[in-house]
Parts: C-alpha cells; sequence; structure tokens
C-alpha cells in the first residue's frame, strides 16, 4: 500500500467548533480515510505552517483524494497539501531501477 503525508490548517469556524465542543480529531480523520478504504497510520497537532499532519496509507490514490475533498468540503481546514512517501526499501528499488533503465535516456546537454 502506498503511504501519503497530510497536512493543512484548521479553519477559524472550525476552531471555534473545537471550543465549544472539544472532539477527537485523530477519531474523526481516521473514520473518514477508513471509509474511503484506507488506514489512517499517525496523526499529530503541530505547530509552523500547518496544524495537524496525518501518514495515511492507502491502495487507491483516487479514494484517498476522494476522502481529502470531503474534508475541505467541510470547511473545517485549509491548505491541504498531500505527498507519496516511500521506505527506505522502496527508494532503494527505485534507485536499482534507475541504473538499469539510464542508459536509455539522453541528456539535452
Amino acid at each position: 500500500m502506498a503511504r501519503y503525508i497530510v497536512t493543512g490548517s484548521y479553519t477559524a469556524a472550525a476552531m471555534k467548533g473545537m471550543l465549544a465542543k472539544p472532539s477527537d480529531r485523530e477519531a474523526a480523520t481516521g473514520a473518514l480515510v477508513e471509509a474511503a478504504g484506507g488506514k489512517l497510520l499517525s496523526y499529530y497537532v503541530t505547530t509552523g505552517d500547518s496544524d495537524f499532519l496525518m501518514v495515511t496509507e492507502s491502495d487507491n490514490l483516487q479514494n484517498m483524494l476522494a476522502a481529502l475533498v470531503v474534508a475541505g468540503a467541510s470547511g473545517a481546514i485549509s491548505g491541504l497539501r498531500t505527498v507519496q512517501a516511500f521506505t527506505a526499501a522502496e527508494f532503494m528499488s527505485a534507485q536499482k531501477r534507475a541504473g538499469e533503465i539510464a542508459m536509455k535516456y539522453a541528456s539535452p546537454a
């Protein structure tokens, strides 16, 4: 399964909602990811450019994107960013494959 790192920020409306009625955002996020066929591996509230970071796993990128659309459409979050993450073993495999196909590439310089 592919892993994705997702970051984003809570909107002012979401923060007002959390003040009025605190809720477990990890549980809510996990339910959404699972409904899309994925798995929430970790969830963190962060400081800096984003308010949260989560690591998810999914075998279907379209389903993962659908979950992000649902979250974004809720009005509770903004600035969603998603990147695919690779293990060291996956990167090692990519390096080996790059060595195999390097001869097929002609540099423009």
